[in-house]
């Protein structure tokens, strides 16, 4: 129940300290390398315990391979540090490449979760934009970055369940988003080690091959209905972003530079999308970003010029400074056995009428933010990204990905499964997610437009609670 990131999120820089000797979940001793357990502390009403454990990079060769370190969290309720127990929950991020919250007192889900379960445990710590410079060519970055998703992360999983838990009982899984994901590859691949496991806006497309262009021509059909409520809702910021694309358009270079570095164009303004449409609270934050665009004019003869707050504010919300993996990684967690060859972009081709920026602020129309989509063009603009260009090249024209989904095994299913489905969910497609939903067996389903992607984060008590009632057979389900 603690706080674990996206596979990527994860794995951490290569061991380099001495690990002490140390007990495992039985009292065992941990081997010199594979498991350091530190101690309790405290936040309020919490009692939390930090495990790292040294695992293979590469599952397939665990002899010959280098090593990386996943950090584990676990978390009880407080003052039930030395109660015995065998109910593990392992929380599974969104993603990929954000890390999890850090747990500060015993609230939403986690106080909930406490309730009924003695510990869990959290994977974080991402690669960041110095880890991945120090590798000496892009190719070597991609074969680095290739054991990164989801099939890894199930591997991961179990090498700790079966030095973590008691007697290495299986343990429940709740997946959020991408975590979901990675969950239905634990499904696919090692049902064994569950013992019910709980989606929330997290059932993947399974198809063979890249399903990457069907994921985002849903995607893109959702985003223009978040962009046309946006602007139903707060009708001046149309001509208060067409303003903002014209000024940027016409600015030498057709943007103006980023404290951090970059340039934000009228392309970039866009991603602001990527958060604003599709979480709780996201149409708000976005709208009251808007009130602060430009520096007040001070003399008569001064120069229009946009607030260094709003371009500091900008480049808060897109994150590719700290999780450089989101955007490197993106398109691949769709892929199969075959590549992507940018799939966002060419599906933004399709609708490129509707989300040219600078011909809508020229006609004075609504200006289309987009969503979860990766551009090529992002690793020219955004500074972060700048080093790693060839790098998602290579990654976007690789063909050999391994399988993260076998629809067999779902079809055989006899692990419970209870998942939050969002109506309106702008990056996990509802009917996307109602296919593949029917290819898991016994799989028990809560359809709901109350909440929107963000549901576990706004109102994590009650999504929690739905769906171990449901588990439980003490809800309604559908």
């Amino acid at each position: 129940m603690a706080a674990p990131p996206p596979p990527v999120s994860m794995l951490v820089a290569p061991l380099s300290l001495p690990i002490p000797e140390n007990l495992g979940a039985n009292g065992e001793r941990c081997s010199y390398e594979d498991h350091i357990t530190g101690d309790w502390y405290y936040v309020p009403d919490l009692s939390l315990r930090d495990h790292r454990f040294s695992v293979p990079l590469d599952h397939s060769h665990p002899h010959s391979s280098a090593k990386i370190v996943i950090f584990a969290r676990e978390v009880v309720a407080g003052g039930k540090e030395k109660q015995a127990s065998s109910s593990y929950l392992l929380f599974l991020q969104g993603g990929p490449g954000f890390e999890s919250p850090r747990p500060t007192e015993a609230s939403g889900w986690i106080k909930k979760a406490c309730e009924d379960y003695h510990r869990g445990t959290g994977l974080s710590t991402p690669l960041t934009v110095s880890n991945l410079s120090q590798f000496k060519s892009s190719a070597e970055l991609v074969n680095h970055l290739k054991h990164f998703r989801a099939d890894n992360i199930v591997k991961d999983a179990e090498f700790i369940r079966t030095r973590l838990v008691p007697n290495a009982a299986p343990w429940t899984v709740l997946g959020q988003s991408y975590g979901g994901f990675c969950a239905v590859t634990y499904l696919s691949f090692a049902p064994d080690g569950l013992k019910s496991v709980l989606l929330t806006g997290g059932i993947p497309p399974i198809g063979n091959g890249c399903s990457a262009e069907t994921v985002y021509r849903a995607c893109f059909e959702q985003v223009v209905h978040q962009n046309e409520k946006f602007y139903r809702r707060f009708p001046q910021d149309i001509p208060a972003v067409c303003e903002l694309v014209n000024f940027l358009s016409e600015s030498k270079g057709g943007g103006v530079p980023l404290p951090a570095g970059g340039i934000l164009t009228p392309k970039g303004l866009q991603v602001l999308g990527l958060t604003g449409l599709g979480s709780g609270g996201g149409f708000e934050r976005l709208h009251y970003m808007f009130e602060r665009i430009w520096d007040p004019v001070l003399f008569p003869q001064g120069d229009k010029q946009i607030s260094y707050y709003f371009l500091k504010a900008f480049e808060n919300w897109v994150e590719f400074d700290t999780n450089p993996i989101y955007a490197l990684l993106h398109e691949s967690i769709y892929c199969q056995g075959a590549s992507s060859q940018w799939s966002a972009q060419k599906i933004r081709c399709e609708y490129e009428s509707i989300f040219d920026p600078i011909t809508a602020a020229k006609e004075n129309r609504p200006v289309f933010f987009t969503g979860e989509m990766i551009f090529p063009w992002m690793f020219d603009e955004f500074h972060a990204l700048k080093p790693f260009k060839e790098a998602a090249h290579l990654l976007a024209e690789k063909e050999d990905w391994p399988s993260v989904y076998d629809v067999k095994a779902l079809n055989r299913n006899q692990v419970p499964v209870a998942a939050a489905v969002y109506f309106e969910d702008m990056y996990v497609n509802f009917n996307l997610a109602m296919e593949t939903a029917s290819e898991i067996a016994g799989i028990r389903l809560w359809v709901t437009n109350e909440y929107m992607h963000s549901g576990l984060r706004d109102s994590g008590s009650q999504v929690f609670d739905q769906l171990m009632g449901i588990l439980q057979g003490k809800k309604p389900w559908f």
